[in-house]
């Protein structure tokens, strides 16, 4: 039996598999302004929590496992604003396979989607990266806010094809599980609360998010990342991407879509 849709208790996940698939089903028909601008909204939004992380990480002397779940904490604004706000971000878009997987949404809806996402995206980062720059705010700390976005920078190019493409996968697996988990809530705080815990793992394990390094790898080559050039922010971010593309396509769409609609017409109660 459906739950009221008033109803303070949490959607099930077979129905939340029936909304993420209605909700695959709008995103890949969006018009193409309308998917831009909220792409470029989504990849300044995740700038900002980048941002944030960024500047908790800074001369955090919290120890190394507490300042990274204090710097997870933070990034965990960019999700926020993404949700909360409403924005399209291509990691969590790749949960439009589930529409995919269903044969309501065709292979061309798809990648129009996914490109047209990325796109917007990396301009939305990118135009951060220069507000940012030109703000002054990498002089905070006598300059050490500089230093940490290099550093963080340098550590992200230095990362094998390997290592970078499973940091993907396991990013992304944890990303389209929150927006899974946001599915359930019907209230503000309740997605807030389902982004907060999956988004803060993320980032406290050092997993990679294609978005996210689209803003941390320019600054930190503006901040002074060395010899970072834009081969090396391409050889981190093919390899992040294709990871994320499989983590939320493949771990959580796919698997959601095998669990609760294959073969059914509509999930199992």
């Amino acid at each position: 039996m459906e739950r009221p849709a008033d109803s303070g208790d949490a959607y099930s996940p077979p129905q939340m598999a029936r909304l993420v698939n209605s909700l695959g089903i709008r995103k890949a028909q969006l018009p193409a302004l309308q998917l831009w601008m909220l792409g470029l909204l989504s990849g300044a939004f995740i700038a900002f929590g980048a941002m944030f992380f960024t500047l908790v990480m800074t001369g955090n002397q919290s120890g190394f496992g507490v300042a990274r779940l204090l710097g997870g904490l933070a990034f965990s604004l960019g999700l926020i604003l993404v949700i909360i706000g409403g924005a399209e971000l291509f990691t969590g878009n790749n949960l439009i396979v589930m529409a995919w997987a269903e044969s309501n949404v065709s292979t061309g809806q798809l990648l129009r989607n996914w490109g047209i996402v990325y796109a917007a995206n990396l301009v939305g980062a990118l135009g951060c990266v220069v507000l940012v720059w030109y703000s002054g705010t990498l002089d905070l700390g006598g300059g050490a806010v500089a230093g940490t976005a290099a550093a963080i920078a340098n550590a992200k190019v230095e990362l094998g094809f390997v290592e970078a493409f499973v940091r993907g996968i396991l990013c992304n697996t944890l990303v389209c599980l929150a927006v899974w988990l946001c599915v359930s809530a019907h209230h503000v705080s309740g997605k807030i609360l389902s982004i907060i815990f999956p988004i803060s793992a993320f980032v406290a394990l050092g997993f990679e998010h294609s978005v996210a390094n689209m803003y941390l790898i320019p600054i930190g080559m503006l901040a002074g990342g060395g010899s970072i050039d834009v081969a090396d922010f391409a050889g981190n971010l093919v390899p992040v991407t294709l990871g994320n593309i499989v983590g939320g396509s493949g771990f959580v769409a796919l698997t959601y879509w095998i669990i609760y609609l294959r073969g059914n017409g509509e999930a199992v109660p």
